[in-house]
């Protein structure tokens, strides 16, 4: 008699449904999980722990150091892989999945996919209170996962064996559709992974999984197209969209065809190399001149898979207020603002249906080349900023020109919050598409590092991780150095210590306000010092080098290049000189103030805040 079930523990069960889910990439069959980043504790040790351990060659479990860098490292992941290949991270109850939180708003505010499966209170509240368990006093059925809520797409809590049947593949569904996409948690109640179940067999038949394309309304299409026809000095910004959708040749055919410059966001630069003809350069707060000066002109903007935050509207000023916008993107939220006509769909079917339907329609003569133009005054600033001097410490954009010139074309560049985002969005020249990684929908400080992790998992061939870091957030998360010396996964880091938090001093300043508890000299503190940070990383098993000046920072990129494992590379940077370019940024400014400079600065957010489009 052909056995239809089949006994085993919900843990159990659980690992095997996720072994048996595939995707392709590239005409190739792989796992859609990669691999899970793990910290045991008693809410997931002993029986999700136990199925991992069975799986250990299937599935590999790699150990974090800290919970919130070792989701930081899974995105990180399933970005490099444009969101085709997934990574898992399970942490125990309490402490440990909070930390995660923050990496959950991180994936959701990019529209990034992970799985979090955390350990969570007892379903029969036999032995209540737990350790590590927060007790709400107005609902017994309230535990610290439920923080999870506000920041994923997908959330589940398991009380019964039988609800894994349902849950995990509406999990999986969500954070491979790309209107919904983003991360899923799954809370796993202690006594209830330990229950052993009769599963059904066709639960863990191989599934290999496709992610969509959905095709636009042809109505939208349509006046969309009409809209365009109409225009006469369109832009187009590049979002991260266009690369998950890898609609990189219709993107270009549009552009080039029709004689539209291309401008990029933060998530989208790395679409086109920066020499690309049509490229204007990056958007907004964290912008350039060059695109900047383009959108103020423009008479259409056709956003493609953004969501449009304020780093790339510059809080709405960028644009002129009769200036109109069409916005490609598969989901509906990102596709209706600020009264946008909306293309519902996948980019790369949406931008090949509108370049078939526009006939003969070109932008307005000299359009392009206006564009371009721009473009070019703009590389002239930058080969001025980054030209290497004798100064003893070397500017930002300086450190970040010599690294993107070491930078080899697949190697692939990761960042996140503080000064560094303005300078390498301003300042690096990509060399190849998808290798530019830039953290900043959520700023999230402490995704460098751990992103260069979860990026040299997901690299092939030759290719580094460059991760650059500022002080400040290093010393917020640097533990997976010793996470990527543990697993041979080599990343080459740059640390650019200008001695403390120098991108919100100088925030601080231009509003006004004077230089207090951002640098390291301006805090209370004993009295000032700094970090020997190559030491540090030393210990953790890094190979490492404090440089003085450029001179010393080349032939230290020459070295990490030939070491066999994760080497970090300390520089001193100038904490006062920042690349230009910056659109306006609305945020608050005290109304009321003795102080001259904060009246002035008020008056001045009140000048662009005059300046803002009126929108939703």
């Amino acid at each position: 008699m052909e056995q239809n079930t089949v006994r085993l523990t919900v843990a159990q069960a659980i690992v095997r449904y996720l072994c048996n889910q595939y995707t392709v990439i590239e005409g190739q069959k792989v796992p859609l999980f990669a691999g899970v980043f793990a910290i045991f504790g008693h809410g997931n040790v002993t029986c999700l722990g136990e199925a991992l351990e069975n799986v250990k060659d299937e599935l590999p479990t790699w150990r974090g150091q800290n919970e919130q860098a070792m989701a930081l490292a899974a995105i990180a992941y399933a970005k490099t892989k444009k969101r085709k290949q997934l990574m898992i991270a399970t942490s125990s109850i309490g402490p440990g999945a909070t930390n995660m939180v923050t990496a959950a708003a991180v994936a959701h505010s990019n529209r990034l996919p992970v799985l979090i499966l955390s350990g969570d209170v007892f379903d029969n509240r036999r032995p209540d209170p737990v350790l590590q368990q927060v007790e709400n006093f107005n609902s017994p059925t309230i535990s610290v996962n439920d923080s999870f809520k506000s920041v994923t797409r997908y959330w589940d809590r398991i009380t019964n064996p039988e609800q894994i049947i349902s849950s995990f593949p509406q999990a999986i569904a969500t954070m491979l559709d790309p209107s919904d996409c983003g991360p899923a948690f799954i809370g796993l109640c202690q006594d209830t992974q330990e229950l052993a179940f009769d599963y059904p067999v066709e639960f863990f038949r191989e599934v290999i999984h496709k992610i969509p394309r959905p095709r636009p309304d042809t109505k939208s299409i349509s006046e969309a197209v009409e809209m365009i026809r109409n225009s006469k000095k369109p832009i187009l910004i590049a979002g991260g969209g266009v690369k998950y959708s890898e609609a990189e040749a219709e993107l270009e055919a549009l552009a080039i065809n029709r004689g539209i410059p291309v401008a990029e966001t933060i998530a989208g630069k790395g679409t086109f190399t920066h020499d690309h003809p049509a490229h204007i350069g990056p958007i907004g707060v964290i912008g350039s001149s060059s695109a900047n000066n383009v959108a103020s002109e423009a008479d259409l903007v056709i956003a493609v898979g953004t969501r449009l935050q304020d780093f790339t509207t510059g809080s709405w000023t960028v644009f002129n207020r009769t200036t109109k916008f069409l916005a490609v993107n598969t989901a509906r939220w990102d596709a209706n603002k600020h009264q946008a006509l909306p293309v519902i769909g996948d980019a790369r079917e949406a931008l090949d249906e509108i370049e078939s339907s526009l006939g003969d329609w070109q932008s307005q003569e000299g359009w392009l080349s206006r564009g371009k133009q721009e473009f070019s005054d703009w590389n002239d600033l930058l080969d001025k900023l980054q030209k290497p001097t004798n100064a003893p410490v070397p500017t930002y954009a300086q450190v970040v020109g010599m690294v993107n010139n070491f930078a080899g074309e697949n190697d692939r560049m990761i960042t996140a919050a503080g000064g560094l985002p303005g300078e390498v969005s301003k300042g690096w020249r990509v060399k190849s598409p998808n290798t530019f990684d830039c953290e900043f929908g959520y700023s999230c400080m402490g995704y460098e590092v751990a992103g260069g992790w979860g990026t040299a998992m997901a690299l092939e061939d030759d290719a580094i991780p460059i991760v650059m870091v500022g002080d400040g957030s290093y010393l917020m998360m640097n533990s997976d150095i010793y996470s990527s010396v543990l697993t041979g996964h080599k990343m080459i880091v740059v640390v650019c210590d200008n001695g403390g938090f120098a991108v919100i001093n100088r925030l601080q300043n231009f509003k006004g306000g004077k230089s207090f508890n951002n640098q390291i000299e301006d805090c209370k503190v004993v009295e000032p010092f700094y970090v020997d940070f190559a030491k540090h990383a030393e210990s953790m098993g890094a190979l490492a080098r404090t440089v003085n000046g450029l001179g010393d920072l080349q032939n230290a990129l020459d070295w990490a290049r030939t070491t066999d494992r994760t080497t970090v590379i300390s520089i001193k940077t100038d904490a006062y000189q920042w690349t230009p370019g910056d659109a306006h940024w609305d945020l608050g400014v005290p109304e009321v103030s003795d102080s001259p400079d904060v009246q002035a600065a008020r008056q001045e957010q009140e000048n662009i805040r005059s300046k803002q489009r009126i929108g939703v």
